[in-house]
């Protein structure tokens, strides 16, 4: 249950137990919200409630997996039923299934798809309406530089990034002059646990130096509290959206398969 000054704001982060998503949970509390923290892992959540109930703030856990289809209606009805309202939404949660698309486990692509764009959708849905009715809130979308180019052994993962993409900046557009923002945060490869759960710790793309999650969520979090529609973090990554724009697609094509490509995942022939 929510505790601490019902007069403080409430910002709700999904993917809170983390990551990008843990580290902008402690921007949060620092700056005095309470939080609603959504994850899978139920103990875990306890463990950075109890954490960041240190510093005064009021915090809901919701433990829900966002990967099943009604987690979205099922943390909405948590939240009225507690008489919580949000004022900033942080769609953080996903994850990435590495692989040749035909041979990647069906059901876990499956499983990203409703994370990765159908939560982030409803949640945004569902929580939107009040915030137009208040005419104040913010929202702020995981997208991913894969956003903006095809990311071969990741498809479906840059496919869904290029719709958060999308879906915010479209969304944001729209909200103009309504007293409520909405913001993507691109980041590039970042020092989480993402990297190992999606396998792709042996491609380019994760060698080399790695951007922290500390540094992503401090970045992501100015920016929405600026109300900025998009925010790529790092120079190296900013200059790297620039050549995507400025390449041939076939050639952005070739880069993506060399830097997301392992040896072991080659096409062969049926």
């Amino acid at each position: 249950m929510i505790g601490g000054s019902v007069n403080r704001r409430t910002a709700l982060v999904t993917g809170a137990t983390s990551g990008i998503g843990y580290e902008l949970a402690k921007l949060f509390a620092r700056d005095g919200f309470n939080l609603v923290l959504v994850a899978r892992n139920d103990h875990r959540l306890h463990e950075v409630a109890d954490e960041l109930r240190r510093g005064g703030v009021g915090i809901t856990v919701v433990a829900q997996d966002l990967s099943q289809p009604d987690a979205a209606d099922a943390i909405y009805r948590q939240l009225t039923d507690a008489g919580v309202d949000v004022e900033i939404l942080v769609n953080n949660a996903g994850f990435s299934v590495y692989g040749p698309f035909w041979t990647a486990d069906r059901h876990r692509q499956w499983q990203m798809i409703q994370t990765n764009i159908v939560a982030l959708t409803q949640l945004t849905y569902l929580l939107l309406p009040d915030m137009v009715a208040r005419r104040s809130g913010r929202i702020l979308n995981l997208g991913s530089t894969a956003s903006f180019a095809p990311g071969p052994f990741s498809a479906v993962y840059g496919a869904s990034k290029a719709y958060v993409l999308s879906f915010s900046e479209a969304l944001a557009e729209e909200l103009r002059g309504t007293g409520v923002t909405v913001t993507t945060l691109c980041p590039g490869p970042t020092k989480t646990e993402f990297a190992e759960r999606a396998h792709l710790t042996g491609t380019n793309l994760f060698r080399g130096r790695l951007s922290s999650a500390a540094d992503v969520a401090r970045a992501g979090y100015r920016a929405l509290m600026r109300g900025q529609t998009t925010i790529v973090v790092g120079l190296a990554n900013q200059l790297l959206l620039l050549t995507i724009r400025l390449s041939p697609r076939t050639l952005v094509l070739k880069v993506s398969r060399r830097m997301l490509q392992m040896g072991s995942h080659r096409p062969q022939a049926a």
